[in-house]
């Protein structure tokens, strides 16, 4: 096969993929959510039930650091009129929607809307919501809404802070299992909800749309590729450090990894 029938075949594989993509891929989501408030805020009015919610800004794959331990990217992160937080994020995998999940992405996020010198109080009201493709919590619920009580009464303890799971399963004719249908919809003449149907056609659809989505999938191949390396090496590295033959410098240049890195490989290793 000639290098020119190899990128026809990958490009044909790539137009297949497409078709089979739903806003329950994260991927696929991401790029349609980004840019215009307007496609999340629809998400969000039926989700939170706020008719009036108005988005002024959204962010995609926004990458949360945390210098002394785990960072976090978050899927989509938006900031309403009120400046409310709110990430989304799209769960395939009952693994990846842990409850402790929800919990550390709430955190990282209050850890970084308080600059220094601001006061408590003047920490934003923030949301985290799973959209998850099974019911996780299993009670067969369309939503889950999860928040803090105080011990004893019915009280809400009224921090601030939310969390929300969608049962990306549910089916019915109110908004939110129109919602969840078009959410697994491939062809966009099969959705409820216009303002969706419109995003997914033009990434499906549409010449310009289209050449973006493939971009994406080759970005992906690529950054694949350049993972398997490194755990190739990384590997590599673990056995040489095994055999106690080599300086750190020189294993580092024998595996291309930085020196830290060949490092922390003897840190791990010697733990």
């Amino acid at each position: 096969m000639t290098v020119t029938e190899q990128i026809d075949q990958q490009h044909q594989e790539d137009l297949q993929r497409l078709r089979g993509f739903r806003l329950l891929d994260d991927d696929f989501l991401t790029k349609c959510f980004e840019g215009d408030p307007k496609y999340i805020q629809l998400v969000l009015r039926i989700v939170l039930e706020m008719p009036d919610l108005v988005v002024v800004d959204v962010r995609t794959q926004v990458f949360v650091e945390n210098l002394l331990n785990r960072s976090v990217r978050l899927d989509v992160l938006a900031t309403d009129s009120t400046g409310r937080k709110i990430n989304v994020e799209i769960q395939r995998s009952d693994k990846g929607a842990g409850r402790k999940r929800a919990r550390y992405n709430s955190s990282m996020m209050d850890a970084n809307l308080l600059r220094k010198g601001e006061k408590f109080d003047e920490l934003p009201e923030t949301y985290v919501v799973f959209i998850t493709e099974h019911d996780v919590i299993g009670d067969g619920q369309p939503l889950y809404k999860i928040e803090r009580y105080i011990s004893g009464s019915n009280k809400k303890f009224e921090d601030g802070s939310h969390i929300l799971y969608v049962n990306g399963a549910y089916r019915d004719e109110t908004p939110i299992g129109k919602l969840m249908h078009d959410f697994s919809c491939t062809a966009p003449d099969d959705m409820y909800y216009d303002e969706l149907a419109e995003r997914v056609r033009f990434f499906k659809e549409s010449k310009e749309g289209i050449s973006i989505m493939c971009k994406v999938m080759e970005d992906m191949r690529n950054q694949a590729a350049t993972q398997a390396a490194l755990e190739r090496a990384k590997s590599v590295a673990h056995r040489i450090l095994a055999t106690g033959k080599f300086s750190l410098e020189e294993i580092a240049d024998m595996t291309e990894l930085s020196l830290d890195e060949v490092k922390k490989l003897q840190s791990e290793q010697s733990a």
